[in-house]
């Protein structure tokens, strides 16, 4: 009767694949599935190196032009992709006073058909 009592209080056997989680604390998780990658370039490569990426210079700053005139549309065509959307800065490396004043430009240009609203139609 002693093998009885003791039956229902101890746990019931797990299959294999059901092994008990530890406890982690929050901060010890990867965030958005980040996991195994080593920074921005991305793991090493085969040779151990990694990449790099140079970082981007401002046009308008490098040739040191002073103003984005709205009638340089050869300039102004650079900076528009061809879906005829506005290209960022993140991708463009220009600068925050410059990119402004770019968009100002192309909206320009755009506004007295210098420039296309919209991309060609395929």
């Amino acid at each position: 009767m002693t093998e009885e009592t003791k039956a229902p209080t101890e746990r019931a056997e797990r299959p294999a694949g059901d092994a008990p989680r530890e406890f982690r604390p929050a901060g010890d998780r990867p965030r958005f599935g980040g996991g195994g990658r080593s920074g921005p370039g991305g793991p090493p490569r085969e040779g151990g190196r990694k990449f790099f990426r140079r970082k981007k210079v401002c046009k308008f700053c490098t040739e040191k032009i002073a103003d984005i005139n709205y009638k340089d549309y050869r300039l102004l065509g650079q900076f528009v992709a061809e879906s005829g959307k506005i290209v960022p800065r993140r991708l463009t490396g220009v600068c925050s006073p410059h990119q402004h004043r770019l968009a100002a430009a192309i909206k320009q240009a755009r506004n007295i058909a210098l420039l296309p609203f919209a991309g060609r139609a395929s």
